[in-house]
């Protein structure tokens, strides 16, 4: 049995990866221009690599005070199942508990079964406080 041996780099992800990562992992495609932008506004972002390849990746947005937002939490199919959205998430907890003021809002959206995940780091339904909802630029 093969032991996977994985590295964390907490850093900008590069522009080509983010936008093959989030293609590989089902998620939607980005244009370059929206990556770039959006890249470089990130509050805090992690890869893990795999040898040279980056099998997972997370995000945290937002003003970095009042309100951050949880983003692009995805891993590769093939290396889905092995704890690796666990680490990416222990990354991100220890980064919102040390970095971000005591009163910063931290949301993220649940896809599928993933709410599980989330709920072990401490995150809970809004509702009935408040419903999520949201608006695509097309």
């Amino acid at each position: 049995m093969k032991t996977l041996v994985m590295n964390v780099i907490e850093d900008k992800i590069p522009l080509r990866v983010y936008q093959q990562m989030r293609v590989n992992c089902g998620l939607s495609a980005k244009t370059s221009e929206a990556c770039e932008v959006g890249l470089n506004n990130s509050i805090y972002s992690l890869m893990i690599k795999e040898e040279d390849n980056v099998i997972g990746m997370g995000r945290i947005i937002g003003d970095g005070g009042c309100f951050c937002q949880v983003v692009d939490i995805c891993v590769i199919p093939e290396k889905q199942g092995n704890g690796i959205g666990k680490i990416i998430m222990e990354y991100i907890a220890t980064f919102i508990k040390t970095k971000l003021p005591k009163s910063c809002y931290t949301s993220l959206i649940a896809d599928g079964d993933a709410s599980f995940l989330y709920e072990k780091f401490g995150f809970k339904d809004t509702l009935p406080e408040s419903k999520g909802m949201y608006i695509k630029n097309e």
